[in-house]
């Protein structure tokens, strides 16, 4: 899909001092900046990579108040006020992105519309308890139809959510960037931060020879890359996939689409990038935990099936592509002050398959956090908290976390380099040791350790994105061993 070069001030070269450091520049890390700038706070936004590049590049975009987690699992988790809450902030997150949109001139395809939840074949019909915990939560305006209006596709009865919204992601940052730096704001890509350091109320970020001094910082990269141990117990990696389908312009009618397999699928349309004439339809599902299958040609597959068996207008698929999601054991993101850190030390995390509201959620809780402000959603997304009825959940994914640390003992995938097409990966055991072997197209090696730097789990070959991504808690490196996604910090080891 398109994707738009997003303004920023280069590679941080000198040493900063600012009011907020905000480390992440995809939608949360970008829409704190932007809110706390127009507050008049000084804000420097760093990212190790290119602005938006990593799981905000990769989202279908979908802006609702339609949680993945059903509002009946929330009242369940978080009793009637919790799931009211997480309503309530949802909503506003996608009127908040309405407000910026409108405010900022943003040319990014924002469009109101309706989104329909329907209920997949093998699974219960739980829409008359969704409506019911939606009321309750205030979302009153929602309403049992007999069907999706999609021509080819009988979904059966649906539950309608009106006043959803979709738009384009990338240049919606494009626009938070202009805005960020027309009220002061630096934004630096390619620039790492190495280390995050609380000291007389003050916290230094180091970056190689550089350093950045500030009141406050904001971790906003997925996952923390400053919490090597404790919010990683709560929230789960899962890699989910997504195709692009051309279709001739009108023939699906516009909106958004789910339903409550699991995993779910979701589907929506958008302008296609070089014709008037068509559209594509975006589908996303077949999710799986992190680093713990490496069958991708096959979930691609089995979502072209399931596409073509509902859409039958459909003709080319154009894009494939993979993001990853972090799921948290309760359902709700964790947005605030760090656990165990200073009070100037924020996190968002546990986007849900929800991360740009999430993320917008994120910008306007923690602006009001860094101004002094209350905000009625600061405990529901406190990132220290509880909550006992997830208990079950907390030791299912913890359990399988353990699990993964059989792979130091297990053999390689290969027996040698020799076996490893070109641009293609694989872990090789060398006595004791596991090396993660890659080689490039002209059949250069390079050997790097396997052993991820965060907790010490195997990693794992992802064929379709060209990455080594760790099973226990999802961090991600380049083909050449480089860090791109935490909680790791730093890169793979030479071998």
């Amino acid at each position: 899909m398109s994707t738009p070069a997003i303004p920023n001030d280069g590679t941080l070269s000198e040493n900063i001092s600012t009011d907020v450091c905000i480390i992440g520049a995809g939608i949360a890390g970008m829409t704190t900046a932007y809110l706390l700038a127009s507050e008049g706070r000084r804000v420097v936004v760093v990212d190790d990579g290119e602005i938006g590049g990593t799981m905000t590049s990769r989202t279908t975009a979908h802006l609702v108040n339609a949680l993945d987690d059903r509002y009946y699992e929330l009242e369940r988790l978080h009793g009637e006020e919790g799931a009211r809450l997480a309503a309530e902030s949802h909503t506003a997150a996608i009127d908040r992105i309405e407000q910026i949109v409108d405010a900022e001139g943003i040319e990014c395809e924002f469009e109101r519309l309706d989104g329909f939840l329907f209920v997949a074949p093998e699974e219960d019909d739980d829409l008359d308890d969704e409506l019911a915990a939606a009321h309750r939560a205030g979302l009153t305006e929602l309403e049992i139809v007999d069907r999706a209006p999609l021509e080819d596709f009988d979904t059966g009865r649906c539950l309608r959510f009106p006043q959803q919204a979709q738009f384009h992601p990338l240049k919606y940052l494009t626009g938070l960037a202009r805005g960020i730096r027309e009220k002061g704001g630096l934004i630096f890509a390619k620039s790492h931060a190495d280390e995050i350091a609380s000291e007389d109320r003050k916290v230094r970020i180091s970056m190689g020879d550089v350093e950045i001094v500030a009141d406050s910082v904001v971790v906003a990269t997925n996952t923390p890359i400053n919490d090597r141990f404790i919010t990683h117990t709560k929230q789960a990696p899962y890699v989910t996939y997504v195709i692009g389908a051309r279709v001739k312009a009108g023939t699906i009618a516009k909106g958004l689409y789910w339903d409550n397999s699991d995993p779910y699928h979701y589907v929506r349309l958008t302008s296609a990038p070089d014709s008037e004439d068509h559209e594509i339809l975006i589908v996303g599902g077949e999710d799986h935990k992190t680093g713990q299958a490496d069958d991708t040609e096959e979930r691609f597959n089995c979502l072209e099936q399931w596409t073509r068996e509902r859409f039958l207008s459909i003709e080319d698929i154009e894009f494939t592509w993979s993001g990853q999601v972090m799921e948290p054991v309760d359902g709700l993101a964790f947005i605030g002050r760090n656990p165990l850190d200073d009070e100037n030390v924020y996190i968002v995390t546990g986007d849900s398959g929800n991360g740009m509201t999430h993320g917008t959620i994120a910008g306007i809780l923690i602006t009001d956090l860094v101004m002094g402000r209350e905000n009625p959603w600061t405990k529901l997304y406190d990132p220290s908290r509880k909550t006992l009825r997830s208990l079950g959940e907390f030791l299912k994914e913890n359990l399988n976390v353990a699990a993964q640390y059989t792979d130091l003992v297990t053999p390689g995938d290969v027996s040698s380099s020799d076996e490893i097409e070109p641009g293609e990966g694989a872990v090789i055991r060398e006595s004791l040791a596991k090396i993660a072997t890659y080689k490039d197209q002209s059949g250069s090696v390079q050997r790097m350790s396997a052993v991820c730097p965060h907790l010490g789990c195997i990693v794992d070959w992802n064929t379709t994105e060209k990455t080594w991504d760790c099973p226990c808690h999802g961090s991600r490196f380049d083909a050449q061993g480089k860090v791109f996604q935490g909680p790791a910090n730093s890169d793979l080891a030479s071998a």
